[in-house]
């Protein structure tokens, strides 16, 4: 493959790692939160703090000095780099989780979509920590497309696993009908924290894959505007379904590759030609027709080795 086609597989393993994250938290849990671009931004800084030399954020650092102990931060071993950022943003949720849901329905798809908007004013309005709007750059690219597909198995396993797990029974139990889960003996603030937490630790981890990919990280990259991306892809692929985030990942992400020539001006087809915009235009309309006539997502709540099995009998 060309280097455009391993920057796009890429961003489709990378993508891959957010939305089944995310579907665990909304699509499993039933928990409408909007909240992926806060810890996403977290596991990016993390990565990025945590890589860069003490050398490299003294020059780089032009608003304001970094803390010493910003300064001072310095781990090479990616591994250990990611699971860190995983970590903090787990940590995070846990502190998050305590207020988030003490509410349900509309009003906690408000105050996670706050927590996005506080950590980016966060990040502008502290640049001692993150250089403010001014980001980072010179991110060392550890993560090369091999380990960040090798990435984005492993977080499909470990989800899989906790979703067949009691763990995952009892977050589908609070998603149908938590008040009855709870009669039936379901700690629902400890199921849902578990949830959240779990969501937020692999968004942290894809944060970081994201910050090693693109090399360099400013908050304007970390708006609700990604959260929406997800979002789509989660209720494209089908709320609750692992396989079904995983293919619509694949056809939002090389979709939207597929379209790029119709924003190039010189396209032509004879029946349409390009303008800029176009692109989105056309792929808004196959998502609307799509969502049409599969109103539940592509494959619902189910996977697609479950209607694969149904077919054979």
């Amino acid at each position: 493959f060309g280097d455009y086609t391993l920057t796009v597989l890429g961003n489709i393993y990378i993508f891959i790692i957010l939305a089944i994250s995310y579907n665990l938290i909304n699509g499993v849990t039933g928990q409408f939160s909007l909240e992926p671009n806060g810890f996403v931004a977290i596991g990016a800084y993390v990565t990025a703090l945590l890589m860069l030399s003490p050398e490299i954020k003294a020059d780089m650092y032009m608003i304001a000095e970094p803390y010493s102990f910003i300064q001072n931060l310095f781990l090479p071993n990616p591994f250990l780099v990611l699971i860190i950022s995983g970590i903090v943003a787990s940590l995070v949720a846990l502190m998050l989780s305590f207020p988030v849901f003490r509410v349900r329905g509309d009003y906690l798809a408000i105050v996670t979509l706050g927590f996005g908007f506080i950590i980016r004013i966060f990040l502008i309005n502290n640049p001692e920590i993150s250089n403010g709007s001014m980001g980072l750059d010179s991110i060392p690219g550890f993560a090369s497309y091999f380990w960040i597909g090798i990435s984005a198995l492993i977080t499909i396993i470990l989800i899989y696993n906790i979703v067949y797990s009691k763990y995952g029974r009892a977050m589908k139990a609070i998603r149908d009908d938590e008040d009855a889960a709870v009669a039936m003996g379901v700690n629902g603030f400890k199921i849902k924290t578990i949830a959240f937490m779990t969501s937020a630790f692999f968004e942290g981890v894809g944060g970081g894959l994201l910050a090693s990919s693109i090399g360099s990280i400013s908050p304007d990259q970390f708006t609700f505007m990604l959260t929406f991306q997800l979002l789509i892809i989660i209720v494209l692929g089908g709320l609750g379904s692992i396989s079904g985030s995983i293919l619509a990942v694949f056809l939002f992400i090389g979709g939207m590759e597929i379209l790029r020539p119709l924003d190039d001006a010189t396209f032509d087809l004879g029946f349409i030609h390009g303008v800029p915009g176009l692109r989105m235009v056309v792929f808004s309309l196959i998502l609307l027709i799509i969502m049409l006539f599969a109103r539940r997502g592509i494959l619902g709540n189910r996977e697609i080795w479950d209607i694969i099995k149904i077919k054979k009998d």
